[in-house]
């Protein structure tokens, strides 16, 4: 009850529009319990008094009754359909929100195909219990209180038999729910991780493919959509099963009734007008009673679905602003890191940093992998937070000041290039689409990506495809590059940004790189020690610790790690 109660609140905002939907379904039940009303006066004005003025009356009567329920039914349906979408599009569009505010830990806890499976499939769910199930409740209560009072107006003996079934229905209709909402459970579970395994094998399909993995994938596959086929087939067995259970039991209540009034009528103490109106709004009565049933079927999906959604929604990201956070002003000194110990569990990453970056200085880490380069330089845009310690920039603790002030003002250009499939200038503009055709163009030609742009049938407006997979990795990187440029960041960080370049590709970026580091404070992280020579510092981390600092040349000269992991690649390089 507590998350379906959270669920009501989301109809807060549309109150007036619930209020005119519950007058139109209010409507509905009461012109429903008035045909039932009428059965009476048909069969005992027309057919057994043979009443002619009563012939003309009634069916008049039937037709406007029947347009006012028409009126109506249409009416709550529109209305209660748009508060349930309306209600699930901003739940969407909230949650999809708080997910991209998270931190990155968040996302490495959290696979891609599950987060889409809450954003779609749950959040699809909690739409039947807000706004289907609502609806269902309020029209079909009204129905239910409006014909349970003409039966007891008609014969409240009679009334009173028939009601005694009721309470047969609580046990099973608590049962069938209970079930409904573990399968419910399963299901989401097993269709996050179809979803997952759909996410992976698709980004991941040249892999696939080198590894002639295809069927070992479809077999996969298969499997998990098995286990959602079977829960889905037990789903529809419990719904199927409450559905005649109640309908048994129904039966029970009229055979009772009929037996019963029948007797009575045939003793002179009833009209059949009477008994057959009061026949008739019992028969109508059972059926809104058994669509509750299966409307708590339905609410219970949506409170299995909403529990995830909702544990999504109060995930509190890592990284947040604190409450006097102040903007950056533009970065005009230094980077201090200081004695920065840094953990992701128990066993600590960084281990007692200490390292002044000037503004202006191209510093490069290097080191064997898993030393803690990338987490170091993870850091600095607030990625993570440090477990102990802080890293200052122009005499301002990063935490003291706006994630977004301080995200503003570096620039990241990644191994990983991560581009989106839109056309070239979006993702060269990304992080400020507003940014002139004279300044991307500028930007793309300091990158040196002008030149094969140009030469694509659809310049800047050639869609890229996902991850830019329609262009070669030396221009997806050159588009990073053109980006980080257009940004115009006083920080710039480079993340192993030509390791997985051929020779080449790797000339031409490098060169793009140098034009982008100028005048920039630079932190770069290398895989290729050739690329860092002419780095102003270059600091060696091993386990977590620096362990030396200095130029290409003075390193060499100590012959210490740095001559140890330069001799390694050329070695390597050599063979």
């Amino acid at each position: 009850m507590i998350i379906f109660k959270r669920l009501l609140r989301l109809v807060k905002p549309h109150i007036p529009k619930f209020i005119f939907a519950a007058l139109c379904m209010l409507a509905v039940g009461a012109t429903t319990a008035v045909l039932a009303a009428l059965v009476k006066p048909v069969l005992d004005d027309i057919f057994i008094k043979k009443d002619a003025s009563m012939l003309k009356l009634i069916p008049m009567a039937i037709i406007i009754i029947y347009a006012i329920k028409g009126a109506c039914s249409y009416g709550q349906t529109v209305i209660m359909n748009f508060i349930g979408q309306r209600i699930i599009t901003d739940l969407r569009n909230d949650l999809y929100d708080h997910i991209q505010r998270q931190s990155l830990s968040f996302f490495s806890k959290n696979p891609t195909g599950i987060l889409m499976s809450r954003i779609t499939n749950d959040v699809n769910l909690i739409q039947g219990a807000v706004s289907e199930a609502v609806t269902s409740i309020c029209k079909d209560s009204f129905t239910i209180i409006g014909l349970a009072f003409l039966i007891f107006y008609r014969d409240w003996k009679l009334a009173i038999i028939a009601t005694l079934v009721f309470p047969l229905t609580i046990y099973p209709i608590a049962k069938f729910g209970k079930m409904m909402r573990n399968v419910a459970t399963r299901t989401q579970v097993t269709m996050g991780g179809l979803m997952s395994l759909l996410q992976e094998t698709i980004s991941g399909a040249r892999i696939v493919k080198a590894f002639g993995m295809e069927d070992y994938e479809g077999k996969r596959f298969a499997r998990e959509n098995e286990s959602l086929f079977k829960l889905f087939m037990k789903s529809v067995s419990i719904r199927a099963m409450s559905s005649p259970f109640m309908e048994f039991l129904g039966g029970l209540a009229i055979a009772v009734i009929i037996f019963y009034g029948g007797l009575q009528v045939l003793k002179g103490n009833s009209t059949p007008g009477n008994f057959f109106s009061f026949l008739t709004a019992l028969i109508m009565l059972y059926e809104p009673v058994k669509r509750l049933t299966n409307v708590n079927n339905t609410i219970q999906q949506g409170i299995s679905a909403a529990i995830r959604v909702f544990n999504v929604m109060d995930e509190t990201p890592e990284i947040m602003n604190r409450e006097n956070a102040v903007k950056l002003p533009k970065i005009s000194d230094k980077i201090e890191i200081n004695n920065v110990t840094f953990s992701y569990g128990d066993e600590p990453v960084l281990k007692n940093i200490n390292l002044t970056i000037k503004q202006g200085e191209a510093v490069a880490f290097v080191g064997m992998s898993g030393g803690g380069k990338t987490t170091l330089v993870n850091l600095i845009p607030r990625f993570f937070d440090v477990t102990e310690g802080n890293i200052m920039i122009d005499d301002l603790d990063i935490r003291d000041v706006t994630v977004e002030s301080l995200r503003a003002q570096i620039g990241i250009v990644t191994q990983q290039t991560i581009l989106f499939n839109d056309t070239i200038r979006n993702n060269i503009a990304y992080g400020d689409i507003e940014k002139s055709e004279g300044e991307i163009i500028k930007a793309a030609k300091a990158a040196n990506a002008y030149n094969f742009i140009v030469n694509i049938p659809n310049q800047f407006d050639t869609i890229i495809g996902e991850q830019g997979a329609r262009l070669s990795g030396g221009e997806r990187q050159r588009i990073s590059i053109a980006r980080a440029l257009l940004k115009n960041a006083p920080i710039l960080i480079l993340d192993e940004a030509t390791s997985s370049l051929d020779t080449e590709s790797e000339i031409e970026v490098q060169e793009a790189l140098e034009n982008l580091m100028k005048g920039r404070t630079t932190l770069v992280i290398a895989h290729r020690l050739s690329t860092i020579r002419n780095a102003d510092r270059i600091i060696a981390i091993v386990d977590g610790k620096i362990v030396e600092e200095g130029t290409h040349t003075s390193l060499l000269r100590k012959k210490g790690e740095y001559f140890k992991l330069y001799n390694m690649q050329l070695n390597g390089d050599n063979n």
